[in-house]
């Protein structure tokens, strides 16, 4: 059975930069790597719903916490199966996001904390109820929050059918999402935690060393 290994991180920090390198690096080392992003859009209807409704469609769904957690913890229950073949099949199972962004931007969206009553609702819907695989270790990608959103802001630049949806556009969101990112990585949430300076050169060989 492989290892499960989670990126965290703000939007724009750099986790699908960080997930290549540490593929490559894993590879290197003769380990079979798979990966998965979230949310899974063009793949997922619940996914699909997400965008939109970060976009201004659905009404006020978009305005929901617990109606958007929902949809973001229904789109990795549909790919619990593959995660877990991707498991038995390689060594490692590289995911850019998972239950930790549900419950980071959601505890920040309502302004509380790691220790809030919507952090422990997101583990029992993902973990108990929707029998989600546990992470072995998750990697926090800690970069300022302005460092991220100039980088997201510079990625839709780039990408004229990437715009910044409403959570990427919102500074104090960010900002309150990565304090409750550190708090989540202090307390060990779900596994180890290893927290990552998003703003330096990243050690992939290092870090593929540490993760195995």
């Amino acid at each position: 059975m492989g290892r499960l290994v989670v990126i965290e991180g703000l939007d724009g920090a750099g986790k699908r930069t960080l997930t290549d390198a540490l593929t490559k690096a894993l590879h290197d080392r003769g380990a079979r790597v798979a990966t998965l992003a979230f949310p899974r859009y063009g793949v997922s209807v619940h996914a699909d719903l997400v965008r939109e409704a970060l976009h201004g469609e659905h009404g006020d769904l978009g305005a929901s916490v617990y109606g958007m957690g929902l949809l973001y913890a229904l789109d990795r229950r549909d790919a619990a199966a593959e995660i877990r073949e991707n498991l038995r099949g390689h060594d490692v199972v590289l995911l850019d996001r998972y239950v930790a962004s549900n419950a980071a931007y959601q505890a920040a969206r309502l302004r509380q904390g790691a220790d809030s009553p919507v952090v422990a609702w997101v583990r029992a819907l993902e973990i108990e109820r929707f029998g989600l695989p546990v992470p072995n270790t998750q990697l926090l990608l800690r970069v300022p929050p302005e460092v991220a959103a100039a980088r997201a802001e510079g990625r839709a630049r780039a990408d004229e059918a990437r715009p910044r949806d409403a959570f990427e556009a919102d500074d104090g969101l960010q900002s309150r999402c990565a304090a409750v990112y550190d708090e989540l990585a202090a307390l060990g949430w779900l596994s180890p935690w290893h927290v990552v300076d998003g703003a330096a050169e990243v050690d992939a060989p290092a870090l593929a060393e540490a993760v195995l």
